[in-house]
């Protein structure tokens, strides 16, 4: 099972920072991501999606993943209307992916105009020596599992 972590800042180079830390902890092995991007709220209420080189390489999930899953979070389009039709037909057949409401709000709510978060989905890690690693950025830390179900319906669903 996948978990899906998010971590908040109060700004962008910080969350930029918390992802080259995990780009490293993942080529010394103490992390296994499936993938990972930022996504921030600029002071106009807009969000962006920052998906940088692929930390895993081909197995990487990509724009699409994050774009239906921050459509599904944020409720808003994100990528484009593909993206938008593609959240909207996953919740017009009833698709759920296992991400609650609550969940859904407190991520809302941490990327707030000005602020930003790291997502990541990660497939196993060395707990204790990652948190040792990103303990000095801080931020505010929001989990949830996606069961191994809830992953192969948003890949299904992606795939066509």
């Amino acid at each position: 099972m996948a978990e899906l972590i998010v971590i908040g800042y109060d700004d962008e180079e910080t969350a930029e920072s918390v992802l080259d830390e995990l780009q490293e902890l993942q080529h010394d092995y103490l992390i296994d991501l499936q993938d990972a991007a930022i996504v921030r709220r600029d002071k106009k209420g807009k969000l962006k999606v920052q998906t940088p080189g692929s930390p895993t390489g081909a197995g990487a999930l990509g724009g699409a993943f994050w774009g239906l899953l921050f459509g599904l979070i944020f409720l808003v389009p994100i990528g484009g209307a593909i993206i938008g039709g593609i959240a909207g037909a996953l919740m017009g057949k009833g698709v759920d992916l296992g991400i609650k409401e609550d969940f859904k709000k407190q991520v809302g709510d941490l990327v707030s105009p000005g602020k930003s978060a790291v997502l990541m989905v990660i497939r196993q890690a060395t707990p204790d020596k990652v948190l040792e690693e990103l303990k000095p950025y801080g931020g505010t830390v929001l989990r949830t599992s996606l069961s191994h179900a809830d992953e192969e319906a948003l890949l299904e669903a992606l795939q066509g």
